[in-house]
């Protein structure tokens, strides 16, 4: 949309600067030089997309930064995931040495990941509220680490409902809201996700909050509908439909974990956009490593949209 207002705009301004323009072109065309950029080509980085839920095992998947310039395919894609590191997750009383595990996404294409090691029982665990981890990576001959929280569940989840979308009323479209009260003291922050008819688990476009503003009170706010952000946005991405089966997943998470989201998003918001501030996303991984290791406290609620 914005590109559209733009081009209208700067089109009569093309249309009057046109001859001008030709003018300056002829002008220029006999000094004309070629220019030929020498790019360096920069070392690929670690990328670490790693969680720990409480109930759940830690999950972490690491790959290797791609060159902005690389043609993307599912041969590149799939090289870029980093194989046979030694990855450790520790609760500060056990230490536990994840497994390397494949899972094949469609023919052709297989994923890795990092996770707990059936064979090593004992050592073994799953997350638990109020609780810190630390992770600690070792490839390529370098060491990496980082630590996150699962916090306690804070905030106060009163009810969940849906509302016709009110730009036309009488349609299938139907917008989530929730209802929750924030405890007194302001450092609390929130991550949600939806899932749609059985589907998997998608954030929003904006998906974590925090309490600056809203500290100690109940509000209602709208949630949109996650949204895979591999596909093209459709039409009725903002909307739920009348009869699809919607769950909510609300995570209370800690401050180095929202840091992280909420610059990623506004940086995958602000690309193409010339007019967006420079950002820094700020990720929680040491030795230059990209990514995150994130905590989370979820709580779940169903409903079927009326």
């Amino acid at each position: 949309m914005l590109s559209r207002i733009l081009y209208t705009e700067n089109l009569k301004m093309i249309q009057l600067r046109a001859i001008p323009l030709f003018i300056v072109v002829l002008f220029f065309i006999s000094c004309e030089k070629n220019i030929d950029l020498d790019i360096n080509q920069v070392e690929p980085v670690l990328v670490v997309d790693g969680k720990i839920e409480s109930d759940q095992p830690p999950f972490i998947i690491l790959t290797n930064s791609l060159s902005y310039f690389k043609t993307l395919g599912a041969d590149v894609i799939g090289n870029a995931f980093v194989r046979n590191a030694e990855v450790f997750v520790s609760n500060g009383i056990q230490t536990h040495k994840l497994k390397e595990y494949s899972l094949q996404l469609i023919p052709g294409f297989t994923s890795y990941f990092y996770s707990n090691d059936p064979a090593n029982p004992a050592t073994a665990f799953t997350g638990r509220l109020n609780t810190s981890y630390s992770l600690t990576i070792r490839s390529a001959g370098k060491e990496y680490t980082s630590t996150t929280t699962i916090p306690g569940l804070n905030a106060t989840l009163d009810s969940v409902w849906v509302k016709p979308a009110p730009q036309n009323p009488d349609s299938l479209n139907r917008i989530l809201f929730l209802r929750i009260t924030d405890p007194p003291g302001k450092g609390n922050y929130v991550r949600y996700f939806t899932k749609k008819n059985g589907g998997e688990f998608l954030p929003g476009e904006n998906s974590v909050f925090d309490d600056q503003i809203i500290d100690g009170t109940t509000f209602d706010v709208q949630l949109a509908p996650g949204i895979n952000r591999n596909n093209p946005p459709k039409s009725d991405s903002n909307f739920f439909r009348r009869g699809d089966t919607i769950t909510l997943k609300f995570c209370d998470i800690d401050r180095n974990t929202f840091n992280f989201w909420n610059t990623w998003e506004f940086s995958y918001q602000s690309i193409g956009n010339p007019f967006a501030q420079p950002n820094v996303v700020i990720g929680n991984i040491s030795n230059g490593a990209l990514g995150a290791f994130s905590g989370y406290a979820p709580r779940f609620r169903t409903i079927v949209a009326q």
